[in-house]
């Protein structure tokens, strides 16, 4: 009884002289995707991301149609075609619908164009916006700052911490005008 006594104490008075440390710390948290969306150069890239997805888009469906029309043609003859021509017909619609699915991967499959242009144009905002999130962090004394916007979930956050006006107002935006 004694020897647990005594560590239950041990434990209390380790857990008191770490407290300190803990309460010394300085949290803050940002919106990232408030960030983003206040930017500028951010609603210019994702335009021309858009507008690029939807070209592509349309060039698949361009080929989409074409495919739809040789099928077409296909059902209205095919009592006319040998066996042969019937093959022969049916791998090239078959072969058109490859051709469109190689296309929308390469445009829109996991490491396609698509993702490939975002990368492009989306990293370097992104790193402005790490840089002065980290300017922010530094000039006022936070130890952490989390993305709320992100993959961490907060179940409370203070708006007090948000750090996000401060992080667009490095940046150079004026959020006052906008609220």
């Amino acid at each position: 009884m004694h020897t647990s006594c005594s560590f239950v104490s041990l434990f209390f008075a380790a857990m008191l002289s770490v407290a300190p440390v803990y309460a010394q710390q300085k949290v803050g948290y940002v919106d990232s995707e408030y960030i983003l969306e206040q930017l500028p150069e951010y609603a210019t890239v994702q335009q021309q991301i858009d507008r690029t997805a939807q070209e592509w888009q349309q060039e698949i469906e361009e080929q989409r149609d074409e495919v739809d029309e040789l099928f077409r043609e296909y059902q209205a003859r095919e009592l006319l075609y040998t066996n042969e021509e019937r093959q022969r017909q049916r791998d090239e619609i078959i072969q058109a619908e490859e051709e469109i699915e190689r296309l929308r991967m390469q445009y829109f499959g996991p490491e396609g164009r698509l993702f490939q242009e975002q990368e492009r144009l989306v990293r370097p905002v992104q790193e402005s916006v790490l840089e002065a999130i980290e300017a922010v962090a530094i000039r006022d004394g936070y130890d952490y700052v989390f993305d709320k916007g992100g993959d961490y979930i907060f179940m409370y956050a203070r708006d007090q911490l948000d750090l996000s006006d401060d992080v667009l107002e490095e940046l150079g935006i004026d959020t006052d005008s906008q609220n």
